[in-house]
């Protein structure tokens, strides 16, 4: 994709997104917070409103017209998550409020009911919050061990480490596909195969790749995999966890309550099949709608498009940091043309704390984000206690970089004149 290739695409999607077109501080908006969340199409926005204003009504439960027709969009769009990541079935997709919800499920319903003390879960040191706190929390309960997979001096996946750390012991390795600091680009296809070698399960935390590239759980092999809406153009409050059939239905339910049953007695109950088993309760039926949207919309555009933008766009912000001295960008340098690391770039400036920086951006309408980003760990290895972040998305330009860069260098110009 050359250079106006990109700025078309750019210009093509920007009247898409409301939000974008507003002044913060006096100034028009740069959002360059998209690792946090991404910002929402008008193409989504009217989903949700045509739920609450046309069809309106709980979902299953119902004969009439309404429920009927929130029903089968609210499954048409379990089809196109389906779709979008290549599910075998429709039945392997499983609503849930976001990535830390699909963790979780995972962890209580398989991890509980197949860890033992000994066995070995193997993370890396990288991991979000969300893929760390659940399997401590199962460790702790079942005796199972946990094992860190470090960074190479690349500040990557190590993955000579990780093969030294697979055993006869192994049952799990949980993984994040794109990491949210570091921003590289984990070989989760070949840990999966590494994996399964020795008879382990593996669980893919994709919340920062399946919005910005192709994502195919069939080719990857991965037993689980996990995503939030809202960092992929849904809304709040929607995600969903991918799992291949058999293994979704020898796992017992998460939640317990309606939807999820069968047969209901006093004193037991038999429970649904997948993916209802797992969806306890009314759900966030206008999300999901919305979510089906987004898919709509993301691959209207067309996945190797966004992938081809961003590699190009990713390459100019980190060329730009480069230009000023004091800034440290922190994981993996890209290759010529961008590949090799997601859109986003964690960094320090010295002296001034990200979020003193993060601060004086704003007052240009510039956000960006600040602080541990939900890593501490890493955060620790990297030997920072925080970081700014600058996370881009198809919806961003050159010209949104080149006034960052300018911001930028205006901050630490300023902080540098007061800590001399």
């Amino acid at each position: 994709m050359t250079v106006t290739q990109e700025r078309t695409l750019a210009a093509a999607v920007r009247a898409d997104f409301p939000i974008l077109h507003q002044e913060v501080n006096g100034k028009p908006l740069v959002y360059l917070d998209n690792a946090a969340t991404s910002q929402k199409p008008q193409r989504v926005l009217d989903a949700l409103q045509h739920y609450y204003t046309q069809d309106n009504s709980n979902v299953h439960r119902g004969v009439h017209t309404l429920s009927a027709r929130a029903t089968d969009a609210y499954e048409a769009a379990r089809d196109k998550v389906a779709a979008f990541v290549n599910a075998a079935r429709r039945e392997e997709i499983i609503y849930t409020r976001n990535a830390s919800e699909a963790i979780n499920l995972v962890a209580y319903s398989w991890g509980m009911n197949h860890l033992k003390p000994g066995d070995e879960i193997i993370l890396s040191v990288m991991e979000h919050h969300s893929n760390l706190i659940p399997w401590q929390l199962v460790a702790q309960r079942t005796g199972a061990v946990l094992k860190f997979v470090e960074l190479n001096p690349d500040e990557a996946f190590d993955l000579e480490h990780y093969k030294s750390l697979l055993s006869d012991r192994t049952r799990l390795v949980s993984i994040v596909h794109v990491s949210n600091t570091l921003g590289c680009v984990n070989p989760a296809k070949e840990i999966a195969a590494l994996a399964h070698e020795h008879g382990a399960k593996v669980l893919l935390d994709a919340c920062q790749s399946v919005p910005h590239m192709t994502v195919d759980v069939q080719d990857l092999d991965c037993d689980w995999l996990v995503a939030s809406g809202h960092k992929m153009c849904a809304p709040t409050g929607i995600g969903f966890l991918y799992g291949k059939l058999d293994l979704l239905r020898a796992m017992p339910p998460f939640l317990g309550g309606g939807e999820m049953i069968a047969d209901v007695f006093l004193d037991h109950s038999t429970y649904a099949d997948v993916p209802h088993k797992f969806e306890a309760g009314t759900p966030a039926i206008a999300e999901a709608i919305a979510l089906g949207a987004a898919v709509d919309y993301l691959m209207a555009i067309g996945m190797d498009k966004i992938e081809a933008y961003e590699h190009e766009l990713t390459a100019y912000l980190l060329e730009q940091l480069a230009t000023i001295p004091e800034v440290r960008v922190y994981g993996p340098k890209p290759n010529a043309d961008g590949e090799g690391r997601a859109s986003l770039a964690s960094f320090t400036t010295g002296a001034v704390h990200p979020h003193d920086l993060s601060t004086i951006l704003d007052q240009s309408g510039i956000a960006i984000r600040a602080g541990h980003h939900c890593t501490q760990p890493l955060h620790r290895c990297i030997n920072a206690q925080s970081t700014a972040r600058a996370s881009l998305y198809f919806y961003n330009t050159r010209e949104e970089i080149d006034r960052f860069i300018t911001s930028l260098k205006e901050a630490v110009e300023f902080f540098g004149s007061i800590f001399g």
